[in-house]
């Protein structure tokens, strides 16, 4: 009931409003809103609402009366005062009054005597009375309570040289931690340079306290001068210590000693190649070398665009695509090379450099490398000998090069304005036939690498071989779909699932051997390799380090019916069991214990029960089917042995790890396990302490009373 008057008398006020600024709008009638103001700062603004046209502003000082407290009524005479009245138009109805302090607020000095400054902190304490008026007729008045105190500005004006950094040795860094604001005193801050003598006695009580304050290097309590006499014990003028504040315990703490050079900062400049260190020997990762001492480059793609003078670096394989824009026919390298320009001499790590023996192959087919399709433009105008691929072997023994093979294809490619040209480039290394293949742990698995996997070869001296290869998951690319998909391999410890889309029509489920064919052979892509490696560096010529992959078949016999197939391998799950074998430095060595693949079956009709009907009648019309492969890794927990009984989990007395005494270790020092001092000797001190024992309990109280008490019985 009282919300609803409180509301009722919200709206009747509301509605008085708006009917006065309506009215005001017709007649010369004005009003300030608010009516009263409070200032702290120079400058104030009010509004003025009604018929403004014949309106004029007046500004004076008042004052209120001793006797009864009031102001007297609105003047229209003009008055000097030191506040600049401006107004603005904001409406036809509206006026924006203004006022703003033309004296300044600094604090005036100590024997200060100009006029344009405060003499106390407090600058500004009077009353305003702007009066609205027509003619010489008051209309409307505005009164403004002005408290303004001035500001507290630097007594220097600083320079813009840089700062000059303490010796932290004998000075703290931060004298200073509550200057927080540039060439301004802040209150309370009584280690402020800025800060005047006057300022710091408005605050000069109530300085902030500790570090923050100033007082970064405090004595310590040891100082004959901190104690106070009432609290000081008695022997405190004995024991404390004399000493200047310079030498002070707090001085220096965070000083290593040391100077620490910048880091360079991030820079759009491009980066400049160290000149090369000739290396005796070549080790995985280390950059290859020309005979000249010259780094050996081959384009590779860095940061996202390709390189044309990157270092090859030793056993790092890649395989990269760089696309050029042709505006015109090559004349020099990548794209245009001679052979004489491509066989260079290479040092060979042992001493010694090998040649590149290079092969020209003549490209026909020129589809893969080409990607656009437009028809050219200038007919009859063709880039001939133009590098399509660079295919640089490796062969290395230990840790030097044994030979170098290049395939270099070339082609006629014919120019247009838009052609875009995708030049291959590899670099293969191999060891004699092997291709040196980048381990994933050493020797367990580590977190983020791939799975190794494998395929078996019979070489021709009846040997078993494993041929590395690997597993993948699928990768979408663009749309999704399973035509440009792309392939990604299962990384170790790190569970995945991806897919991609195949569309499908009423034509294609209704050959549903054929389906679940093509089905198949996608998800076979995936996984090619029969063995997976145990651990993270495997040997292609241990069979032992590689482990089979089993294949497990979920067959649920469904009959297809009309536009529906069953039986559909869409998901390919992995299965990968692992467990800790071992710790080397605090790692813990994971190797892999089992590896399954599975296939989950599944039933695909075209859906026609929504308002589109047309993919169960036009054979034109597709739906889309997901088809995905998913990875998960299983911890097999390590055996800590057989499990403890009731009694042991509940009876701990005797149990070391559990309290404070060990019974069981109380002849300690006599056992093997003490290697405090020779064993012979610990065994003769151990000997002596029981024969010590013995004698004290044979001559002790309770020996002598049976004594005595045989005797007794004897006599």
């Amino acid at each position: 009931m009282v919300g609803e008057l409180v509301s009722s008398s919200y709206s009747r006020h509301l509605i008085y409003f708006l009917v006065f600024i309506s009215l005001a709008g017709t007649q010369n009638i004005v009003v300030f809103q608010p009516s009263f103001l409070i200032t702290t700062g120079p400058t104030v603004t009010g509004l003025l609402f009604g018929n403004t046209s014949d309106i004029t502003l007046h500004v004076r000082t008042v004052s209120p009366s001793n006797t009864t407290g009031s102001i007297g009524p609105s003047s229209c005479k003009a008055e000097v005062t030191r506040w600049a009245l401006t107004t603005q138009q904001v409406e036809k109805t509206t006026l924006r009054v203004q006022l703003r302090l033309n004296t300044s607020l600094r604090l005036c000095g100590v024997n200060e005597t100009e006029a344009d400054c405060c003499p106390q902190p407090l600058c500004v304490l009077e009353t305003l009375q702007v009066s609205a008026c027509v003619g010489d007729s008051p209309q409307a008045s505005l009164l403004i309570q002005a408290k303004i105190y001035a500001f507290l500005s630097p007594t220097n004006t600083g320079s813009d040289n840089k700062t000059i950094i303490p010796n932290q040795v004998y000075q703290p860094l931060g004298s200073c931690p509550c200057d927080l604001t540039l060439r301004e005193c802040d209150i309370r801050c009584c280690c402020d340079k800025d800060c005047s003598s006057e300022d710091l006695k408005l605050f000069e009580h109530h300085c902030l306290p500790g570090p923050f304050g100033g007082q970064v290097s405090p004595e310590p309590d040891y100082q004959c001068s901190v104690q106070k006499s009432e609290n000081a014990p008695d022997w405190f003028p004995f024991l404390c210590v004399t000493s200047p504040l310079e030498n002070n315990p707090y001085l220096g703490l965070f000083y290593q000693g040391e100077k620490i050079k910048p880091k360079p900062g991030p820079s759009f400049q491009r980066p400049m190649l160290s000149a090369p260190v000739p290396v005796n020997t070549y080790r995985q990762g280390s950059p290859i070398l020309t005979w000249s001492d010259q780094y050996f480059t081959i384009p590779q793609i860095a940061l996202g665009r390709c390189i044309n003078n990157a270092p090859v670096a030793f056993l790092e394989n890649f395989k990269v695509e760089c696309e050029t824009l042709l505006q015109s026919c090559p004349t020099g390298p990548p794209l245009q090379n001679l052979p004489a320009d491509l066989s260079i001499q290479v040092k060979d790590g042992q001493g010694g450099d090998v040649t590149v023996n290079v092969t020209e192959e003549a490209v026909v087919d020129l589809s893969p490398f080409i990607a656009d399709t437009v028809a050219p433009s200038n007919v009859g105008q063709v880039c001939e000998n133009v590098t399509l691929a660079l295919d640089y072997k490796f062969y290395w023994k230990g840790n030097g090069i044994t030979n170098i093979t290049l395939t270099h294809s070339v082609g006629t490619v014919p120019l247009n304005d838009r052609r875009v040209l995708k030049t291959r480039y590899s670099a293969v290394f191999l060891n004699g036939d092997f291709m040196g293949e980048p381990n994933s742990g050493n020797p367990g698995y580590q977190v983020g690498k791939p799975v190794i996997a494998g395929i078996a070869n019979t070489s021709e001296n009846g040997t078993d071989i494993v041929q590395r290869a690997s597993v993948y998951l699928w990768k979408p690319v663009g749309y999704g779909l399973c035509s440009t998909a792309e392939r990604k391999p299962v990384l170790f410890g790190e569970n995945s699932t991806s897919g991609c889309l195949l569309p499908l029509g009423l034509q294609n489920l209704t050959q549903c051997d054929l389906l679940r064919e093509t089905i198949s052979s996608l998800q076979d892509t995936l996984i090619r390799a029969t063995y997976v490696a145990r651990s993270g560096n495997p040997d292609s010529l241990i069979m032992a380090d590689w482990l089979n992959i089993s294949f497990v078949n979920a067959s649920t016999p469904m009959e297809d019916m009309n536009s529906l197939c069953s039986e559909i391998p869409s998901h390919l799950h992995i299965y990968v069991w692992s467990l800790v074998t071992g710790m080397i430095e605090g790692q813990p060595q994971r190797n892999i214990h089992d590896f399954q693949v599975s296939y989950s079956l599944s039933s695909w009709a075209l859906e026609c029960e929504g308002g589109d009907t047309s993919p169960c009648v036009d054979p034109t019309k597709t739906q889309m089917f997901p088809i995905t492969s998913s990875v998960t890794f299983i911890d097999i927990p390590v055996n800590t042995g057989s499990p403890k009984t009731r009694f042991q989990i509940n009876f701990t007395e005797y149990e070391c790890s559990r309290n404070d005494i060990c019974w069981p270790e109380l002849a300690f020092p006599i056992t093997r396990y003490y290697t405090g001092e020779p064993y012979s000797q610990s065994l003769a001190k151990g000997l002596i302490l029981v024969f010590f024992f013995i004698a004290a309990s044979v001559l002790g109280t309770p020996w002598r009373q049976i004594w005595q008490a045989w005797k007794g019985t004897s006599l």
